[in-house]
């Protein structure tokens, strides 16, 4: 039923933008439609719940290139155990890999304790509303920082992410094949509900969640658009495999850690070895690893 309803709305919404372009009336007319979707289909998460700056960057960070659904088995267990800056800052690096397990890209799990180390150090325990500020931190860009201001605070700002990108494709991008979101960002500062952002981006992501189902092309369009590559067998398998070792052996020598991958793997754990250990993750003394202190 829906869907007839919403192919007669973005017929009707079509025709007027191309006749009168971005005008008052046509941001109007977009707000109310994703809203009345919003109102009868809204998500529940418990990142939606509860809402403090802190709570806020954890989910952000975590949701970076993972689904919701496995954000949501994992955001309250994370919580429970770090229930803020302070907790997370002083637990060791071995406890927030332990927790983080399931999540994959474990450079976010760094990047979050390394916020917190900075938050408590110098910011007093409390999360900068400075999207300035928030891009100086690690895993953090444009996108991240002013979505954690807009939820956090319900600051209006402007970004773009896969299933907003997937909306303004939708809605002002019809029959365009490559669209750059330096063409789609404009009409989202424009577009959006300054009197209650935060609502208005939860509304934006759940059609977004809505057409990927209806419309699986739509972000195929996007410039940005990059097919995810297989995870089995890729570099970023072993280098969870190898993290995951040493959180339940705590220490082990190299030559045992080879031992556990086949041939065709064993030439790339050098070089992953010494990655991780660039990047933070592990400490190597002589021929023994183990998780950074």
């Amino acid at each position: 039923m829906f869907k007839i309803r919403e192919e007669l709305f973005i017929s009707d919404f079509h025709r007027l933008f191309i006749k009168r372009g971005l005008t008052s009336e046509v941001i109007d007319l977009f707000q109310k439609i994703i809203y009345d979707y919003y109102k009868n289909h809204k998500r529940k998460f418990p990142f939606r719940e509860n809402i403090t700056p802190y709570n806020v960057l954890v989910s952000e960070i975590m949701l970076q290139q993972t689904q919701t659904r496995r954000v949501s088995e994992k955001y309250l267990k994370f919580k429970k155990k770090f229930p803020d800056f302070l907790s997370l800052s002083i637990a060791s690096l071995e406890e927030v890999l332990k927790e983080w397990k399931g999540l994959g890209y474990n450079r976010r799990a760094i990047a979050l304790k390394t916020i917190a180390d900075t938050v408590v150090k110098n910011f007093e325990g409390k999360l900068p509303d400075s999207i300035d500020i928030l891009k100086s931190f690690p895993q953090i860009g444009h996108n991240t920082a002013s979505s954690i201001i807009t939820f956090a605070f319900n600051r209006s700002t402007a970004f773009i992410e896969t299933n907003i990108r997937r909306v303004y494709i939708y809605f002002f991008f019809p029959n365009k094949r490559k669209i750059d979101d330096k063409e789609i960002l404009p009409i989202v500062k424009n577009s959006v509900d300054n009197a209650n952002p935060r609502e208005w981006y939860y509304a934006l992501m759940d059609y977004g969640v809505m057409l990927k189902k209806a419309h699986p092309e739509l972000n195929k369009k996007s410039t940005h658009y990059r097919k995810q590559a297989p995870f089995k067998g890729s570099t970023r398998q072993i280098r969870g495999k190898i993290l995951e070792l040493l959180i339940k052996q705590g220490k082990m020598e190299i030559k045992n850690i080879q031992r556990v991958f086949d041939s065709n793997e064993q030439k790339k754990i050098n070089n992953m070895l010494n990655q991780l250990e660039k990047e933070g993750f592990i400490e190597i003394t002589d021929d023994t690893i183990n998780i950074k202190t």
